[in-house]
């Protein structure tokens, strides 16, 4: 990172990767990328994110903090844990997610948010030009 101060508003999202049911905000500061994921109720990763990314199971590790809703997460070994609002979180690759209730869930994403709902065959350089 360089020696400027970067500030971007929560509405001034570089890209928008929209999908059934929710949305991923990306937000560019220098060389940071960090994320806002956006679920409605009745959302699931392996409904709505899979056909995009044309996995099985989310392969990104995340590392976030839920602003609000429910959200459950289950790993590829069956392990399965709730997120709530005030959570701190670290996801390993292979797992699936979904909303729980009927409250949207939020939270953000501090590390890996550009390979977040990344269409398999994007050009691994589209994501790091300005205005993306």
């Amino acid at each position: 990172m360089n020696d400027e101060i970067h500030i971007v508003s929560l509405g001034c999202a570089a890209d928008v990767r929209s999908f059934p049911h929710g949305r991923l905000e990306l937000y560019r500061m220098g060389d940071i990328e960090l994320g806002r994921a956006v679920y409605e109720p009745g959302w699931r990763w392996s409904e709505h994110v899979a056909p995009t990314a044309r996995t099985a199971l989310c392969e990104v590790g995340h590392v976030g903090f839920v602003l609000t809703g429910k959200a459950a997460v289950r790993m590829a070994d069956g392990t399965e844990k709730v997120l709530m609002a005030g959570d701190f979180f670290v996801i390993p690759p292979g797992h699936d997610s979904w909303v729980l209730g009927d409250q949207r869930y939020s939270s953000l994403h501090l590390t890996a948010a550009g390979a977040y709902a990344r269409p398999a065959d994007a050009d691994e350089t589209d994501d790091c030009l300005p205005g993306n």
